[in-house]
Parts: C-alpha cells; structure tokens; sequence
C-alpha cells in the first residue's frame, strides 16, 4: 500500500514538475511550482537544495521498484545539476551542499570536492560546529546535522562525532530534548525556534553514529512536541515544505535501528502521518497534489511548491521502507 502511494506520488511530480532544463536534450530538473511562473519554466530560481532531496526520492524509488529508465533519469539529473549550478556542484550554503552530497554519496558519486568545503566550514568559534553559509556568521542544526552524517557515512568519524557534540551541548532544550534552530555567534544568542527539520538530521546524526540514547530522546521529544494528533506537522511553503519530510526519512530509519519502545514510537508518526496525507491529498494532473499540512486537506497556499510535493514522496518513501 505505501509502496503503491509514493509511486503515485512519483508520477505526479514527474508529470507536473520535472522537465528539461533550457529545452536541452538530456537534461531533467524538478521546477519549483505548479502551474510554474515564467521565472520557474526557464529554471531562473530553481533552488539547489530542493533538487537535491528529489533525487534522493528517485532515489528511493529505484530502491524500491528498480528500473532502467529511472536509473538513467538519475543520471541525467545528477548531471543537470551541475549544469544549472554552472559547472560545479558546490554553492554557499553549507547545508545544501551537505544534501546534495549525501543524494550523490548514495549513486556511488565522488563526494570529495563536497566534503572539502564542509571541512573548511569547521571553526573554533561558538564552541565548534560548521557555518551556516559563506560570510555568515550563524551555526545552526541545518548545516551540522546533515553534514555529520554525511562525513560519518564517507568514514570521517571523528569531524561527525565532533559536530554531533557540538549539536548536543549547544542547541538541545534540556527540558524538552527539542533540538533549536542555531547559535549567533558574535552575540551567542540561540535561535529557539523549533523546526522538524532540525529534529531530523540531529536524529539522522545520532542514527550514524550509534548515539541510541540520544536518538531515542529525540523521538519521544518528536512525539510529545512535534506530532499533534500524531501526524508531523507542517510548516507551510518554501523551503519549510520539506522539513517534515525530511524528519520522516529519519523517523523511518530509527525505526529499523533502535531498540523498542522508540522504534515502535517512530514507526507509528511515518505511517499515521503517511496515512494522514494520503487522505487528505486532492485530484491533479498525473496524481495526487499534497497539502502542505497533512493533517489538513489540499489543495491550500503552498501545495503548489515542489518543496511541499517532494516533502510528502520523502514521507511516502519512507513509510514503505517500513
């Protein structure tokens, strides 16, 4: 059944969102919305992240359901980044950077250049941890938590354990086991925000690193704080549309990897909010258009995004992993 949804969640992005880049042969991008602007036809903002987290859905579905076709679209993607992004893959965006790594990490593809930036990334400053972007000066969860992971999976233990630390000592609530947003480090303010997407590459950290005890605090954190009604919440549009899904991804993982009760605990937040989803998905062309808050049904404001729509085939992916 979850299998069949994020098939169906596939066709309808590739139907409505990926085409051609430049009406170049060979070449295949998600665009970011739904009827597309003209700025979007022509891929003028075609925001590099979001495309990595949708070849990571082809990803996972060639994982789940092999196929020629989709093993060359893989390839015709990989490479149309590099094209959009002017011959390089890296950009100034530590955390993007880390996400198109660990999408090309997982094809097999040389993640060096990759790895490089987010070691020069690495400063003393603030206790440790790994810029937010280039000429910035904000730490933050979303650039060291994929980041970890992605050094812990390329055999860089000690640099992944070192930016986990950092995670753990600085941006997690004692009280509830919520992991905050970043650390201002001039000022040392902490950004207190609570966002899904910081719980679940925090998660994902622990997860690589056999940190059981951290991991299973932050699933019950998730599941008291982060689930109302026990569906992951949304946070809207943009680059929020992914949050949840992302938060999934790792959800599913740490149900395979940790022990009961926490495995359980996540099992029941990706399939509920899986089902949640499914339910409240509206008719479009090529299939289901996903509300940007599965707990509410579409269409609404954001579900346009590409963002939102990969969000919920990163939810239906991992749900049929389980």
């Amino acid at each position: 059944m979850y299998g069949e949804w994020a098939a169906a969640a596939e066709r309808a992005i590739m139907t409505r969102h990926v085409r051609r880049v430049w009406a170049l042969p060979g070449t295949a991008l998600g665009r970011s919305g739904w009827p597309p602007t003209a700025e979007q036809r022509v891929f003028l903002h075609w925001n590099y992240w979001w495309q990595a987290h949708l070849l990571d859905c082809l990803i996972d579905a060639q994982q789940r359901d092999p196929t020629p076709a989709r093993e060359a679209l893989i390839d015709r993607f990989l490479s149309t980044i590099r094209l959009r992004n002017f011959g390089k893959w890296t950009n100034d965006y530590f955390d993007d950077m880390a996400w198109l790594g660990l999408a090309m990490q997982r094809t097999g593809r040389d993640v060096g250049a990759i790895l490089a930036e987010l070691r020069r990334a690495w400063t003393p400053e603030g206790g440790g941890g790994i810029w937010w972007r280039r000429g910035d000066r904000f730490k933050n969860a979303p650039s060291n938590g994929p980041a970890a992971i992605l050094h812990a999976r390329a055999g860089e233990t000690e640099r992944a354990r070192e930016l986990l630390s950092w995670l753990d000592s600085t941006l997690v609530d004692p009280e509830t086991g919520l992991v905050w947003d970043g650390l201002r480090v001039d000022d040392g303010e902490l950004v207190t925000a609570i966002y899904t997407y910081c719980q679940g590459v925090f998660l994902g950290a622990c997860l690589e690193l056999s940190e059981v005890d951290a991991a299973a605090r932050t699933v019950r954190a998730v599941a008291a704080h982060c689930a109302p009604g026990g569906v992951l919440r949304g946070q809207g549009g943009g680059d929020g549309g992914l949050f949840a899904g992302i938060l999934a991804r790792y959800l599913a993982l740490a149900a395979h990897r940790l022990p009961a009760p926490e495995a359980a605990v996540a099992r029941t937040l990706v399939l509920d909010s899986a089902r949640a989803a499914w339910d409240g998905a509206a008719g479009a062309p090529g299939g289901p258009l996903f509300s940007s808050e599965w707990s509410r049904p579409a269409p609404d404001a954001d579900a346009r995004d590409l963002s939102v729509q990969v969000g919920a085939w990163l939810l239906l992916e991992a749900a049929a992993t389980l």
